[in-house]
């Protein structure tokens, strides 16, 4: 398998040097070449445990020994709380797939135990160092930090937008006081964080100068690690269900959660559906439903991860959309640098493409949907997953089971909690133990300069 940008203009590389790489030298996203083809074997997947399916995906597109890949998955997923790893929950008419079981409490805890692992497992065999550079809307970071917190041959530079996090994601980031682990409050948005992490990738010689490597959704790695929990979740219903097809709604921002469901579609598993799910900042919905892809302003929101204006997975898509071809998706992505805006033609059918699904839970429906879901079901679900589970009641279809994917625990969003019931949603023994921790961070101006000063300061050599 080998890895190439969207952009044509990298070198193909193999898995290894495409994790360590992270985003394209050419500017782009490397994907793999080619999308393998699974459906013959989702028979035999459908009755295997997520750590076994996790090989038999992740041996398609790793260039590792195979008794060291099961080694792998086996240390990423052994801090999880549940056996199953990402349980999918049937809760009145949908299935809640739940992927909140890992350390931090959020989704993105399955995809960085893997990806941190997979960074140790390459710097030890090479003898090399590496400083992390995230930007991250919640709970990126604070998943990110947990898995490279205390490993010697890593420093990791979180930045998020100052004030902009909920509360305890940001103690989830820095009460993580480890030499290692640096975390900078960006005074902006999360936008001005992630366009300050993508100027100093693209500075090619600072990158190679001080071994910088991503753990955003921009790493492949991320959207394969996700990929697991399409193919797990959708195995299991379409077998309890007897169904043909099965249906996913994602809340997104960034739109890598979402694309991993696009790529286990491409590979074979029956999705009749993905539905986008986006708060009010609906530049992903607009798209889907108009064609036109506009940043807009960034509006804070009680889902604050997906308080996103610029999606950095959204060019993957676009790739693919654009029939492969590398040079009109560079066009599209230095235009829309040059003006924040491109569009793109809609279908004979009025779609851009049928397979999506699209839809905006603002706060109001937000918080009817956390009401509704605890006083009916008895339920709780965390004001993201609130998003998904709202657009998904439009997309219901009595012979395609809906699966909605639960990205964080309730516990971590007390005051939407309390909003939408009035009660709080409980103790969690993670939060109770960062609470009252002692915490530290670097506020700093939205600067790439000063942030590339700061990594030059810290940075592992």
């Amino acid at each position: 398998m080998k890895y190439i940008s969207t952009r044509g203009r990298t070198k193909p590389l193999g898995f290894q040097d495409a994790v360590i790489t992270g985003l394209a030298p050419d500017g782009g996203l490397l994907i793999p070449e080619p999308i393998p083809d699974v459906t013959d074997r989702l028979d035999e997947w459908s009755t295997l445990s997520y750590q076994e399916i996790t090989f038999e995906i992740l041996k398609l597109f790793v260039d590792i020994p195979d008794e060291r890949l099961k080694k792998l998955i086996h240390r990423s997923y052994a801090p999880f709380s549940h056996r199953e790893i990402a349980p999918a929950t049937p809760v009145g008419q949908l299935q809640i797939l739940e992927l909140f079981y890992g350390p931090t409490l959020a989704f993105k805890d399955i995809a960085l135990q893997f990806l941190s692992n997979f960074f140790d497992y390459i710097l030890d065999r090479t003898d090399r160092q590496l400083n992390i550079l995230a930007a991250t809307s919640g709970d990126t970071g604070s998943a990110a930090i947990h898995g490279v917190k205390g490993r010697e041959r890593m420093h990791i530079f979180v930045m998020h937008p100052h004030e902009r996090v909920a509360p305890l994601q940001e103690k989830q980031m820095t009460s993580v006081l480890d030499p290692n682990v640096f975390n900078l409050a960006i005074k902006g948005t999360f936008d001005d964080c992630q366009h300050i992490m993508k100027a100093l990738f693209q500075d090619l010689d600072f990158k190679t100068a001080y071994s910088l490597g991503a753990v955003n959704s921009v790493n492949w790695a991320r959207v394969l690690a996700q990929l697991v929990y399409y193919f797990s979740a959708g195995l299991y219903v379409l077998k309890r269900k007897n169904a043909s097809g099965v249906r996913f709604a994602v809340p997104t921002g960034n739109f890598g959660d979402i694309l991993a469901g696009y790529y286990a579609y491409r590979m074979g598993l029956p999705i009749t559906k993905l539905v986008l799910a986006t708060n009010e900042n609906d530049i992903l919905s607009r798209f889907f439903n108009t064609g036109i892809y506009q940043q807009g302003e960034v509006v804070p929101t009680i889902s604050p991860s997906m308080d996103i204006q610029v999606a950095s997975n959204f060019e993957r898509y676009l790739y693919y959309k654009m029939n492969e071809d590398s040079d009109t998706l560079r066009t599209l992505m230095e235009q829309f640098s040059d003006t924040q805006k491109i569009q793109v033609p809609l279908g004979p059918d009025g779609k851009i493409d049928t397979l999506f699904g699209e839809g905006i839970g603002d706060k109001d429906h937000t918080l009817k949907t956390i009401k509704k879901y605890y006083e009916q079901h008895n339920y709780l679900l965390d004001p993201h997953t609130a998003v998904g589970v709202y657009v998904a009641e439009q997309y219901l279809n009595e012979k395609e089971p809906m699966i909605c994917l639960a990205t964080a625990h309730p516990a971590k969003f007390p005051r939407a909690i309390i909003e939408a019931t009035g009660k709080g949603p409980g103790h969690h023994q993670v939060i109770d133990a960062v609470m009252n921790a002692p915490t530290r961070c670097k506020v700093l101006p939205a600067d790439e300069q000063v942030v590339r000063d700061f990594i030059e300061k810290h940075s592992v050599q």
